[in-house]
């Protein structure tokens, strides 16, 4: 113990930043094969065209100097062999400066992309690895005693997360009040997984129990966090378990890894010690430079932490927001408000003329609900963004607009890099002359009509999202619809 420094807090250090860093190696992964797609020159909200209008202001990314499509791909995978190193433990035994310019560069890439990346990168798993990536920076290396003061900030970054969270479920959504709301959260969040269907078949009352277990972890526990031990450890491992249950029951890209990641950063060093005999160099407090900077550090962080915490203590308090567009002191929350029904999307082209003759054929996605024989899939920490924004799609078609016109052209045209982010491409020789988007509720099965039709999902049809589209004889205007069949939406 050292005062400005705590030795207790290596093993939990190097945990953390061994999933942190793993926690990165999945984003950069992820967007090596998205961006493009995604945000590229010619991707469906391309980012040299944004990023021209924001300026590095209003959207500070290395891309507002220059952008292709192979320097960010490039980038991409500059951050995936960074963050493997991490995972490895390079900046471990890299000197202290070393050290923090590896965990900076990573960060400050990150944030390239996220600043770039519009609509795709507006998750609330984005803000918090930038937030929690920034404050990796100043946690030291092997040598170097972890200062107590980054620990307590991280610390008060996942209580934030949490009660933020906590709060904006009550206030938002009478369901999470009567504790009726994971009755219907398994089934229609964004992306249910191969477990969701039996998560969702549970009692009822195990599903109040699962509402106020949620209360409690998220309004009463973290605040734990800040007290010694062994509270902390408790409040963190309770956090822990509702984060592996959140992950056995959805797919939130890494938000449950990196919560837990930041939880470990509350459990006691002894105990850690005694689970997991690892032998680890003795540390000694950082240099004064350090010292300062951490110092400066933690100063920046009060201030910054007003915004959030006025926020929260708001009757109009917002579910997810970033203060400035570095993304520290950020405000949280996920699910203040559950959709009690699932509506999905599904796109279908021909190369028949519309109408009751035609034949249409289906574009399948990866994880997000199609085929109702086809079981929901494990994806997650992996992130895939379109299947995502499909979701907020159906529920609220203003928020997709652009880019999902902008689909809708590339799956005309028969665009290669659009069509990788799908599971089938139904036209492999030539694309469509029509595309179109039907609107759908769909449910999970019960159990007796799984063991009837082995099918995980049935469906009725509500209208048309997209009338019967086709590429326009100007091959730069947007898709004409055509009114061949009934055009009604719900």
């Amino acid at each position: 113990m050292f005062g400005f420094y705590d030795s207790g807090y290596v093993l939990a250090r190097l945990i953390f930043e061994r999933l942190l860093g793993l926690v990165y190696l999945v984003a950069f992964l992820s967007t090596f094969a998205q961006f493009r797609a995604l945000c590229g020159e010619q991707g469906l909200l391309p980012a040299p065209r944004y990023l021209r209008f924001a300026g590095f202001r209003a959207a500070p990314s290395v891309f507002c100097f220059h952008y292709s499509d192979r320097f960010a791909r490039a980038l991409a995978a500059l951050g995936a062999v960074g963050s493997a190193g991490v995972v490895l433990g390079v900046a471990d035994v890299a000197p202290l400066p070393l050290a923090m310019m590896v965990w900076m560069a990573l960060w400050a890439l990150y944030l390239s992309f996220v600043n770039a990346g519009q609509a795709f990168y507006g998750f609330v798993w984005e803000m918090l690895l930038l937030e929690a990536g920034f404050l990796t920076v100043f946690l030291g290396n092997a040598a170097t005693a972890p200062p107590i003061a980054v620990v307590m900030l991280m610390r008060w970054l996942l209580l934030r997360l949490e009660v933020g969270a906590g709060l904006i479920k009550l206030r938002n959504d009478p369901a999470w009040r009567d504790f009726t709301a994971l009755c219907y959260h398994h089934e229609t969040q964004p992306l249910p997984n191969r477990f969701s269907w039996y998560f969702h078949h549970l009692p009822t009352p195990i599903h109040r129990l699962e509402a106020l277990g949620n209360h409690v972890a998220q309004l009463i526990v973290p605040f734990g966090l800040l007290f010694p031990q062994p509270i902390a450890t408790g409040s963190a491992a309770i956090i822990i378990a509702t984060q592996l249950w959140l992950m056995v029951s959805g797919n939130f890209a890494w938000l449950n890894l990196l919560t837990i990641a930041l939880a470990t950063l509350a459990l006691d060093g002894r105990l850690l010690a005694a689970a997991l005999p690892v032998r680890l160099a003795h540390p000694v407090p950082g240099p004064g430079w350090f010292t300062i900077i951490v110092t400066i550090l933690t100063l920046v962080m009060a201030v910054l932490s007003w915004a959030p915490v006025r926020n929260m203590a708001s009757r109009h308090q917002m579910m997810n927001a970033a203060f400035n567009r570095l993304y520290l002191g950020n405000t949280y929350g996920l699910f203040g408000h559950i959709i009690r029904h699932r509506f999905e999307l599904v796109i279908e082209g021909t190369d028949d003329e519309p109408g009751p003759e035609a034949t249409w054929s289906v574009y399948e996605f990866k994880a997000k609900p199609g085929t109702v024989s086809r079981r929901p899939r494990q994806v997650a920490p992996y992130h895939l963004r379109l299947d995502w924004l499909m979701w907020f799609a159906a529920i609220s078609p203003l928020r997709a607009e652009a880019w999902f016109v902008a689909l809708v052209v590339k799956l005309l045209r028969g665009d290669a890099p659009t069509l990788r982010l799908l599971a089938s491409n139904p036209f492999p020789q030539r694309p469509p002359k029509y595309v179109r988007a039907l609107l759908y509720l769909y449910r999970f099965t019960t159990r007796d009509e799984r063991r009837r039709t082995g099918a995980w999902w049935t469906r009725r049809y509500l209208g048309q999202y997209l009338p019967p589209a086709r590429l326009s004889p100007t091959t730069e205007a947007p898709p004409e619809t055509t009114n061949g069949e009934d055009s009604s939406t719900t």
